[in-house]
C-alpha cells in the first residue's frame, strides 16, 4: 500500500527539509518524490501556484512549506497547547524565515560587486542581529526556541542549518553555544540522527 503522504519537491534538502524531519520525528510513512530540474516545467503547471514543496493527502494538494510543517506538526503533537502558544511558535518561524530570506537574497545578486558588498554587510550586521537574539531565547526557554520545550520550531530551524552553513562557509553557530547546543539535541533525536545519516547526499 502507498503512503498517505506524497511529498514534491526538487532533490535537494531546501523549504521541503523541514516537513522531511517532521515525517521522520512523527513516524510518519511519505512518499520523498523529487524531481529533476529538466521536469520542473511539466510539474510545474500541475501545482496550485507554480511551486513546490506540494503535499498530496487523500486527493487533495496543499502547498507552502510553512503551512505544511504547522499541519504535520499538530499531527505528530509538537505544536502549541493553545492559541497563544502556537502564534510563539509562528512568531519565530516567521522570523527565522526572515532571516534565511534575507541571506539566500544575495545569492540571487548578479552584480559581483554588490553580491561582495552584501555580504559583508550581512556577515558583521544580518547575521549577529539574528542568531544573537535566537540564541538568548534558546537560553531563557529551556534550551528550545519557544514555549520551553521542544516544538516543530526547532525541527524548522534545524533543517535550515545546511542553508546557513552554506553561506558562512563553516560552523555558523560556532559563537553561539545556546543554538549549537539546540542544533545536536535535535541532530541527536534518534529518528532525525537516522534520517541525516541515509538521506540522499545533495548540493543544497
Amino acid at each position: 500500500m502507498a503512503p498517505a503522504y506524497k511529498l514534491t519537491y526538487f532533490n535537494g534538502k531546501g523549504a521541503a527539509e523541514c516537513i522531511r524531519f517532521i515525517f521522520k520525528y512523527g513516524g510518519l510513512e511519505f512518499e520523498d518524490f523529487r524531481i529533476n530540474l529538466e521536469d520542473w516545467p511539466q510539474v510545474k503547471t500541475k501545482t496550485p501556484f507554480g511551486q513546490l514543496p506540494l503535499l498530496e493527502h487523500d486527493g487533495k494538494q496543499i502547498n507552502q512549506s510553512v503551512c505544511i510543517c504547522r499541519y504535520l506538526g499538530k499531527i505528530v503533537k509538537i505544536a502549541g497547547k493553545d492559541d497563544w502558544e502556537n502564534v510563539e511558535i509562528d512568531a519565530i518561524v516567521d522570523t527565522v524565515n526572515d532571516f534565511r530570506l534575507k541571506i539566500m537574497t544575495i545569492y540571487h545578486e548578479k552584480d559581483q560587486e554588490r553580491r561582495k558588498t552584501q555580504m559583508e554587510t550581512a556577515s558583521k550586521e544580518t547575521v549577529p542581529f539574528y542568531l544573537s537574539r535566537f540564541d538568548a531565547i534558546v537560553k531563557k526557554n529551556n534550551g528550545y526556541l519557544a514555549v520551553g520545550r521542544l516544538t516543530w520550531a526547532d525541527l524548522y530551524f534545524a533543517s535550515m542549518i545546511p542553508c546557513f552553513d552554506m553561506f558562512s562557509g563553516g560552523d555558523t553557530f560556532a559563537k553561539y553555544p545556546n543554538l549549537k547546543a539546540l542544533q545536536n539535541k535535535i541532530n541527536a533525536l534518534p529518528a532525525i540522527k537516522k534520517w541525516i545519516d541515509q538521506r540522499p547526499q545533495t548540493d543544497y
